[in-house]
């Protein structure tokens, strides 16, 4: 009967993780970039000083869907939107490089490239971007080169500045912290990759299906109710035993 506590204990334990991976899915399902995470639970074995004689539920995070997102447009020139399974370059809160796909950017009261929530972007030599402030138009083209024409200048007079550090990378090469953004598995940098292009006056919707989302959380509650009923199982079979004993 402890076994049939214990695995119903864990299992209802590991559906409120579960719960939490849906959950942080359907709340980001309108932000700008994001990646949907997956979960699924596995059995593992409790292993002591003798042979294994117990097992709990385990919910895991194998991975996530890093399939695009519908294309918005948005007609802002800062807005890009990455093409493929390419990555924008950008400096996390601890001041390390990290990338997203996050493509809504702006220029701060120095000139320094942010994203909206604030986050550094960088170059292809990983340095931060750092405009001039009397720039009067700014323009990003396909490969990322960051273009712009000072206040009063002629309409042709463009000057070239900085190109935006766009890498490429699969699934198993990359990880993706509890920030949202992503890394590489051993901790090194990955390299610019000048087959990735972006498309200026665009951003990228999440990739979350809300239905998808709600009927998971809808199958999570039931799981949940079922492991709670066979708690409650173990009890009564635990009371029985109890007044039979008591009756001897």
């Amino acid at each position: 009967m402890d076994k049939l506590l214990w695995v119903a204990m864990s299992g209802a334990k590991e559906n409120f993780h579960s719960l939490g991976v849906r959950s942080n899915n359907l709340a980001n399902a309108s932000t700008t970039g994001f990646k949907a995470d997956f979960e699924n639970s596995r059995a593992m074995s409790v292993f002591a000083n003798a042979y294994p004689t117990r097992a709990f539920a385990m919910t895991e995070r194998p991975g996530y869907n890093l399939s695009g997102g519908a294309l918005q447009t948005t007609g802002r020139a800062l807005d890009i939107a990455v093409s493929g399974d390419g990555l924008l370059a950008i400096q996390d809160a601890q001041g390390n490089e990290c990338y997203t796909r996050f493509g809504a950017l702006e220029l701060d009261e120095n000139g320094v490239l942010r994203t909206q929530n604030g986050h550094p972007v960088l170059d292809e030599d990983g340095a931060q971007i750092v405009l001039p402030l009397n720039l009067e138009d700014v323009m990003i083209s396909n490969d990322g080169m960051i273009s712009g024409r000072a206040a009063g200048a002629e309409l042709n007079a463009t000057e070239e500045f900085q190109r935006l550090k766009l890498v490429r990378a699969s699934q198993g090469e990359i990880e993706k912290g509890y920030d949202g953004f992503f890394r590489s598995r051993d901790g090194t940098l990955l390299a610019q990759d000048p087959a990735v292009e972006v498309r200026s006056g665009m951003l990228e919707a999440s990739n979350v299906n809300p239905v998808e989302e709600l009927t998971s959380l809808i199958r999570i509650q039931r799981q949940y109710d079922m492991q709670v009923k066979m708690m409650e199982t173990a009890n009564n079979m635990d009371q029985a035993q109890n007044s039979l004993l008591a009756y001897e």
